[in-house]
Parts: structure tokens; C-alpha cells; sequence
């Protein structure tokens, strides 16, 4: 096992159009995906993807910056874990992920309201502010 005495935290701001190829390269560095979320932040969306290796002890987070309306392609086929992590951004907050490798279809948690941490219910919130 390699000896990080100092591991860092990484957070890399990237492009859409580097999301696949960058999460193939920390698959291929023995990366595995630890969390994926979503914010809805400043009416956009910050996805942020952390990654960890386990002989390292490094983590690394790829942050997408985007539009509420941008198509974010879905890494299910280079990583299938991402499936509740991709399912819960478009369900709860209305992320547009395309192709996601087992689509929940906004069901993954049976919830009445739709997308309750979206741009609408962060509108309703400032209004009630």
C-alpha cells in the first residue's frame, strides 16, 4: 500500500464536456466515487462528484458549474454506483441527467412534490424571506 503522509483535498471546477472523460481517467487511477450531490445555487446548479483512493488516501471532488436547462450526461456506465446519486439530482432538484443507466423515472423516493429543491422551491423560499 503507498504511504501519503499529506494527502490533499482537492476540488477541480470543469467543464461538462469533462465530466466523462475525467471520471474514466480516476477510474483508471483506482478512484472510486464516494458521494455525488447537488446545489442549486445563484440560479444554477453546482454538481459536485468526490472521489477517493484508498491506497493514497487522496481525495478529489469535480465540480460542473450549469444552467438549470443544461443536459448533464450521466456516468452510470463508468461508474454504476452513480445510479442513486444521479437519480436523487433529477428527482429532487430537477438536474436534466441524460442516459442514466437505470433511470428511477423521479420515483427513487416516492415523494408528492416534484423537484422540492429545485428553482422553484428556492424561489418560494426567497419570496417567504
Amino acid at each position: 500500500m503507498a504511504q501519503v503522509i499529506h494527502p490533499e483535498e482537492i476540488m477541480e471546477t470543469i467543464e461538462i464536456g469533462s465530466l466523462l472523460p475525467c471520471v474514466m481517467a480516476l477510474k483508471r487511477q483506482h478512484y472510486r466515487l464516494s458521494q455525488a450531490c447537488a446545489a442549486y445555487v445563484d440560479e444554477r446548479y453546482e454538481l459536485s462528484y468526490s472521489f477517493a483512493n484508498d491506497e493514497t488516501y487522496q481525495f478529489l471532488t469535480l465540480r460542473l458549474v450549469i444552467d438549470i436547462d443544461t443536459e448533464v450526461p450521466s456516468i452510470t456506465e463508468i461508474i454504476p454506483a452513480a445510479i442513486f446519486y444521479e437519480n436523487e439530482m433529477k428527482e429532487i432538484f430537477g438536474v436534466k441527467i441524460q442516459m442514466i443507466s437505470l433511470d428511477y423515472n423521479n420515483k427513487l423516493y416516492r415523494i408528492n412534490e416534484v423537484t422540492p429543491l429545485g428553482p422553484k422551491a428556492a424561489a418560494e423560499m426567497e419570496e417567504e424571506a
